[in-house]
């Protein structure tokens, strides 16, 4: 079984990476995606989503990071991918399942998969350009607003030579409204021959299990259960014991540091506060510290309430 951290757009930033790897259990980490649309990015551009790039690709504590890279134009991506594994990626990721507007109408992410021929000719342009030594992946949902297209998508992206598939278990008009539609993976499982990585609605050990099973996927995709359950990897890897709070308020307060004395300290006050939302599914401690904070704008203030007992 592989456990790979899925990638969150303003969630699972350099930071974040860093801190749940150090926790354990993940495999590998797909970055945030670089958008792409008519130009060879320069290599800041990377850098500045991937500072991992600056050593081997590699979290600190050693987890190999890929970019993920979205866009509409095969030649563009392709030339982007390139570039991104000449920079140290370890492969590079294709983003055809992001839900926001703003991407959906600029005809980037999970738009693309009402268009299966648009599919083929992004993994075909990248797979062409990126040596073979090189993996390249994608990550899609089930479809836009029904699943009438999922195995012709899914095989289609198999057809065009990516290494590997994550399936979000949900179409964009489901957004991240339970259930996963796990089932509907195993479907396509049995319809393709590519490895597949099962994503959607996992948040403990027996999420896990079932979404193994139903999806007949070994590999699973972690990404707000783990926001959840910091150690969710450890727990479904190894039976670990779950984060106790005390252990999770440790684990804010060295995030804590990361934020403020890192690149994105003005950010703090709203990324800790969002880090708390997604805790308080599996603590309940996290909703009554959010409530403390709230109305908290400078870091200093929140970071005394954490210390408080």
């Amino acid at each position: 079984m592989k456990i790979v951290l899925a990638p969150m757009e303003g969630v699972v930033d350099h930071l974040m990476r860093d801190m749940l790897t150090q926790v354990g259990g993940f495999d590998s980490c797909v970055t945030e995606f670089v958008r792409v649309v008519d130009q060879l990015l320069p290599s800041k551009v990377f850098y500045r989503l991937c500072p991992e790039l600056h050593q081997q690709g590699l979290t600190p504590s050693g987890v190999p990071v890929k970019v993920q890279l979205l866009g509409q134009e095969p030649d563009w991506l392709a030339e982007n991918a390139v570039r991104a594994i000449e920079l140290g990626s370890h492969g590079v990721d294709l983003n055809f399942g992001c839900p926001a507007k703003t991407v959906n109408k600029s005809k980037g992410g999970a738009v693309l998969l009402k268009e299966t021929e648009a599919l083929y000719k992004i993994v075909s342009a990248v797979r062409k350009a990126v040596p073979l030594e090189h993996q390249v992946t994608a990550k899609m949902r089930l479809g836009f607003e029904d699943k009438s297209l999922a195995i012709e998508n899914a095989q289609a992206i198999e057809s065009a030579g990516a290494n590997s598939l994550a399936i979000h278990a949900r179409t964009k008009t489901e957004g991240y409204k339970p259930p996963a539609y796990w089932e509907w993976i195993g479907k396509i499982r049995q319809q393709t021959h590519i490895p597949i990585i099962a994503n959607g609605e996992i948040w403990s050990k027996t999420d896990a299990t079932l979404c193994q099973q139903r999806s007949q996927c070994d590999d699973i995709m972690l990404g707000r259960g783990a926001l959840a359950m910091p150690n969710l990897a450890q727990v479904i890897r190894q039976d670990a014991q779950e984060m106790t709070w005390e252990q999770v308020k440790a684990l804010l307060l060295t995030y804590s540091g990361y934020e403020i004395f890192g690149d994105k300290g003005r950010y703090y006050p709203n990324r800790i506060k969002q880090w708390l939302g997604y805790l308080k599914v599996q603590y309940p401690q996290a909703e009554n510290l959010f409530l403390r904070i709230r109305a908290l704008t400078k870091s200093a203030d929140i970071v005394a309430v954490l210390q408080q007992p």
